[in-house]
């Protein structure tokens, strides 16, 4: 059973070529997706402060589910710090937009396809958490109606191309899960992340800014934050999408500390509505875990990329913001 790429053609590029008829004519719809992603994997600079690109001992990405348009180029810097000679199984974490879940979900599948080609999945690892109890199975109606794992096959396909045949996906549908779950499922999948040929998408935007989303939180320094409804925009000492980037850093920074407890603080405080904010508890707790279980020393989080899909100066505008990085384990 295949799960078709149904957000191609919308929220992002189809790689739609085909013959008129009667004719041998070839019609190509706009521009090609393989031309799109290669363009913004050109633009990520070959390092990353003094990190060459792709990272060593890159086990695992953060990037987001946006249309293309907006956040496509961010998503670059994460992919591009994938080395894929190692690489032969990918899990891919994303929250669930439109399935009320309170576990995590799992693919019926057998294939998912994108407008580069077909990924085939991890049937095998799929069976193995079955068997744990603690997964559901969702249909395929409800796979091909989240955008948030779809938006990361292109480029999974993409970044992994020349062994695409041998690759593998693992994909993680994530519920609206409490901490004490996020620590579970973290301790759950802690070992395949220890396992040097898995590689972990975490699937995430950042905030969600503005009426469209119910959210206006404005803060110019910390302890002193409000809601722009109870404010005059005369008044804010700095420009709201400045705001928004402190909030956004202010969670990177407990991330990038891999700070589960502090991270769970964070958004109880300020309620930011980081979308994939689940699927990074599970990261966080799984490399805790790993910390304390395996030994591991010195893992790293960087974030690489932030922008914003447009600078707020109102209140009555929005905004989503993007951020990518890039985590290393020794």
């Amino acid at each position: 059973m295949s799960r078709k790429a149904c957000h191609a053609g919308s929220w992002y590029t189809e790689q739609a070529e085909f013959l008129l008829p009667f004719t041998l004519l070839i019609i190509i719809k706009g521009p090609r997706l393989n031309e799109e992603l290669t363009q913004w994997l050109d633009n990520v600079p070959e390092k990353a402060e003094d990190v060459p690109i792709p990272v060593p001992g890159a086990r695992a990405i953060i990037a987001p589910h946006a249309g293309y348009m907006w956040s496509g180029q961010a998503a670059a810097f994460a992919y591009k710090s994938i080395n894929p000679d190692f690489v032969k199984r990918v899990f891919i974490f994303g929250p669930s937009h439109h399935f009320n879940l309170t576990k995590c979900a799992l693919s019926q599948c057998t294939q998912y396809e994108t407008p580069l080609g077909n990924l085939k999945l991890d049937t095998e690892i799929i069976e193995e958490l079955k068997k744990t109890g603690e997964f559901i199975s969702v249909s395929r109606d409800v796979e091909e109606e989240e955008h948030s794992i779809e938006m990361h096959l292109p480029y999974t396909y993409k970044i992994l191309e020349s062994k695409v045949d041998s690759i593998k996906i693992v994909p993680i549908m994530v519920g609206s899960l409490n901490s004490t779950k996020e620590t579970f499922y973290g301790e759950l999948f802690a070992p395949y992340l220890a396992d040097p040929s898995n590689l972990f998408i975490i699937s995430t935007d950042f905030c969600h800014w503005g009426p469209r989303f119910s959210y206006t939180y404005y803060s110019a320094s910390p302890g002193n934050s409000t809601y722009l409804s109870r404010v005059s925009n005369k008044t804010l000492p700095i420009p709201i999408y400045k705001s928004i980037e402190k909030l956004d850093r202010e969670g990177m920074d407990f991330i990038e500390n891999i700070d589960h407890k502090g991270y769970i603080s964070y958004l109880s405080k300020t309620k930011n509505t980081i979308c994939g904010r689940h699927p990074v508890g599970i990261l966080l707790s799984a490399i805790e875990t790993l910390q304390k279980s395996y030994d591991i020393e010195q893992p790293r989080i960087k974030f690489i990329h932030y922008s914003q899909s447009n600078q707020v100066k109102h209140e009555g505008e929005n905004s989503v913001s993007y951020a990518s990085a890039y985590v290393y384990l020794p």
